[in-house]
Formats: structure tokens, sequence, C-alpha cells
């Protein structure tokens, strides 16, 4: 019996995603339309293809054969589709990408101003995620991360200068907390802790002297997983904050925060885009990599 292209598209994009809700965000339909095109497909088939829980979804032995071979034809047809937008004038499509909280604020929203009016065809989607996906399984064109948190198989490209971290705290909490003056001193006082998100385990403070590496695990009242609370916390004098230069830097010269241990701040490497080296370029993919080169 013939299978109609729609119901085995959407069982490999399922099978590929795992999770009928972020394959029906891709596919543009209703989670409960996708699963009874799933369960037609199977029943049609008369085998189960896939492996239903209340958190996940997996393929049987049955959906993997068949996603063996579907898979790559799909990704043939995608990728003659894409070739079809090198004969037009104007780029088109939509881009996704994965990106920390601080990149996508302070680099790829301002730089997508100028991009998203030249090429009024292409769409880009940003996701705020701070912990380590995999964007291939998560259906994303590109991730944007630090250049050490990148993984070796990927095509990366500088979009940032290296990135100076600092510490810094209020006029006023160090009017009541003396300022300390070697990073071990920082456990003694109260500092605004980092929720990371890939472990779950809270961020140990990196610091630099001399070349090496300094680590300390500092407590304080607050915990956050969110660049701007950290901030706003750190302003409101609850304790000693850890972040980006360039976002104390303004707050600093208005002299509402002070630098704490200025001479061990780290630099990091900057802010990468990262692909797939597999990936088939389309035209507005790669207008945008062009556009957010640093230079």
């Amino acid at each position: 019996m013939r299978r109609t292209f729609n119901e085995l598209y959407a069982f490999t994009v399922v099978a590929r995603h795992r999770s009928f809700t972020r394959a029906a965000a891709q596919l543009g339909m209703s989670q409960s339309a996708l699963s009874q095109t799933v369960k037609n497909l199977e029943e049609d088939l008369g085998v189960r293809l896939l492996t239903r829980s209340t958190r996940s979804v997996f393929p049987t032995e049955a959906g993997e054969r068949l996603l063996s071979r579907l898979g790559p034809q799909f990704d043939d047809m995608e990728e003659a589709l894409d070739e079809l937008n090198n004969v037009r004038t104007s780029p088109r499509g939509t881009i996704r990408i994965s990106s920390g909280e601080h990149a996508a604020i302070t680099l790829l929203q301002p730089k997508l101003t100028s991009f998203l009016s030249d090429y009024p065809d292409v769409s880009v989607e940003i996701a705020v995620d701070a912990g380590m996906i995999d964007i291939v399984a998560e259906g994303f064109d590109a991730g944007v991360r630090l250049g050490e948190q990148v993984a070796k198989d990927m095509i990366a490209v500088r979009i940032s200068p290296d990135i100076r971290m600092c510490m810094v705290a209020t006029p006023d909490y160090l009017s009541q907390y003396p300022a300390p003056t070697t990073p071990e001193e920082l456990t003694n006082h109260r500092c605004i802790n980092t929720r990371m998100p890939t472990h779950g385990g809270v961020f140990v403070w990196e610091m630099m002297q001399n070349g090496e590496e300094i680590r300390v695990r500092v407590e304080g009242p607050a915990t956050f997983n969110s660049l701007p609370l950290r901030l706003a916390a750190t302003l409101d004098s609850v304790g000693i904050g850890y972040m980006p230069f360039d976002v104390a830097a303004p707050h600093i010269t208005e002299e509402r925060l002070l630098p704490v241990l200025e001479s061990y701040w780290p630099t990091w490497d900057g802010y990468h885009l990262y692909y797939p080296n597999r990936r088939q370029m389309s035209p507005a993919f790669r207008l945008l990599i062009d556009h957010l080169r640093h230079r």
C-alpha cells in the first residue's frame, strides 16, 4: 500500500526529534494532529514504529530501520530544494540558532537588525539555552557558544572578540563587607551564584593570575540561571556578582558598581557560530555567516 509523503515525513521528524512537541513545532501542526498522523501510519503498516512514554519517544527496531532508509532520502530532497535558492535573486528561508543568553542579547540581536532589513525573505529564530545541546538532534542550523565549548567535529566561525569577565559589587555592599584582596577571601563574602543547566551544578568562579587559572567555589544568598537577574541582584547590593565586563561596564562608569579583584579577571575565548561539517549551506545561511563573522 502506498504511503503518503506527509505521513512518512511526519514520522521521520518525530523519530529524529524524539519528541512530538518539538516535531509539531517544526512541522507547524498541532501535537494531537501529528500524533494521529503517526498512529494512522502505524495502523496501515501493521507495525509499531515508535515507543511512547510520558517523557519521551523512541523508535522501535522497525522504526529505526525505516528511519535509516527514509531519513537520507528526505535530506537529499531538502538539499535539492536548497540548491534551487542559488538561482534566486533574493535568498529566503528560516535559520534556527541555539545561543547562550549573553551572546543572544549583546551580539546576535543587534547584528540581526540590519541583516533582516537587507534580506526581507529570510527569518531567523534564536532559541536561548545555556546548556550544551545537540543542535543536529534538536533541529537547529547552528549554535553560538564560547570557542572552548564548541565540539571538535563542528565547523566554527568566530563572531566576537574575546570576552573579559569581571567581579563587581555596589559601594553599599563594600561599605558593609570590606573588598577581598585575594580570590580565597571570596569564600567569606556573599556571592551571587550561577546554576549551570547542563549538569545542574553551580558555576565555580574562574580567575587568572600570571597565566594560571584559579577556581573558587563561592557561596551566597542567591542563585540564578539568568544573566539579567544576576546583574539586578548585584545592583541591589545582594552580593558580589560575576559577569561579562561589557554588561557591568556602564554601571562601573556611573559608579553604581565597583571592580572587585580586578587583577584576577580572566579573559575567555570569544563567541563562535558553529554548525555540522556535513551541512549543505543555503544561500541565506551563508550570508548570515558572513554578516556575523568577527573582523
